[in-house]
């Protein structure tokens, strides 16, 4: 059995933020019709994403918080029934349509139903295609293009519901995971290894993190030799000594080179060299089981190659 999950649901389309915006619906074309094009598709398991339910969710968020933008939802289909505006604003980036609710239920759902296939030894590893991405999420807010914060709803979600006792979470996002941090900062069940480039939105990851928080600030122009340098000497020893019994990767790949919201210079061999190190982690220690989640990425066609890189080491292709 060496299936690969491939999650995702035509609702996460329906998500979008206003014209020009960098998290746009064209992402996940761009990825879906390159994986077609070379031929990944064809091996991986596609599956469609179902709604996460809200109690799930709230095991990383505070229940008011998800109440009031399930509000803020329906508050935003009845101005447009009255002919006001499209959007409803939640910071200066993050807006959400009439179709962002549901499209945050998928992409959380998408994560929870790939942690119950790779649990239950259906599927060796996953890969969600979703959007909204959700690290920047934290446990009482939304922020930076993220609402509910996929991974580490799916984290808590194999402790708490399927009984793990440990699991990591692997972030390669060109911006600091600050809500996975503010999430999980103290969870001893659970080891967050991550590098971004620093300074850069969010402007946090630096200041005294929790004991299970391995921050790797790195500057602007950062190659990828470097940042696998850094992940050797860094990351694998902590993964090593945790011991996880299963991995979750926040998988953004706007620090590639040719990516305009970050200034780092990685290329898609870079992306796959990070996974082939998590993966070999993943088999010493959590029997192979990765289930990893979109993030970043607004260069269309270096995401599409660097998620094909990804896919092609998850995958054994």
């Amino acid at each position: 059995m060496n299936a690969t999950g491939y999650f995702t649901h035509k609702d996460c389309w329906k998500h979008e933020m206003g014209p020009g915006h960098p998290e746009c619906p064209e992402r996940l074309d761009a990825i879906d019709d390159w994986l077609l094009a070379t031929g990944v598709k064809d091996a991986l398991d596609a599956r469609e994403a179902p709604q996460a339910p809200l109690a799930d969710i709230e095991l990383a968020h505070d229940r008011m918080m998800v109440a009031a933008l399930r509000g803020l939802s329906d508050r935003l289909a009845d101005d447009i029934e009255a002919g006001g505006p499209t959007h409803a604003q939640i910071d200066p980036d993050t807006s959400i349509n009439v179709h962002t609710w549901n499209a945050a239920l998928r992409a959380s759902g998408a994560v929870l139903a790939a942690t119950d296939a790779v649990i239950a030894g259906d599927l060796e590893n996953a890969f969600c295609a979703v959007r909204p991405p959700g690290h920047h999420a934290c446990h009482d807010k939304a922020m930076g293009f993220c609402f509910f914060n996929n991974v580490a709803i799916a984290a808590r979600y194999a402790l708490e519901r399927h009984g793990l006792k440990r699991v990591a979470i692997v972030d390669f996002d060109v911006h600091h995971g600050n809500g996975t941090e503010d999430i999980l900062k103290g969870d001893e069940r659970v080891l967050m290894v991550s590098f971004f480039q620093h300074p850069l939105y969010p402007y946090s990851g630096t200041d005294h993190p929790a004991a299970n928080m391995l921050n790797l600030p790195v500057p602007a122009y950062t190659k990828g030799m470097d940042v696998r340098e850094l992940i050797e000497i860094m990351w694998i020893p902590r993964l090593e000594e945790f011991k996880p019994e299963m991995i979750f990767i926040s998988a953004g790949f706007d620090a590639h080179r040719d990516d305009d919201l970050g200034q780092m210079r990685l290329v898609e061999q870079d992306y796959a060299w990070i996974t082939q190190r998590i993966k070999d982690v993943a088999k010493r220690h959590s029997k192979g089981r990765i289930v990893s989640s979109l993030e970043g990425g607004y260069n269309l066609q270096a995401l599409a190659r660097s998620v094909e890189a990804h896919i092609r080491v998850l995958a054994d292709l």
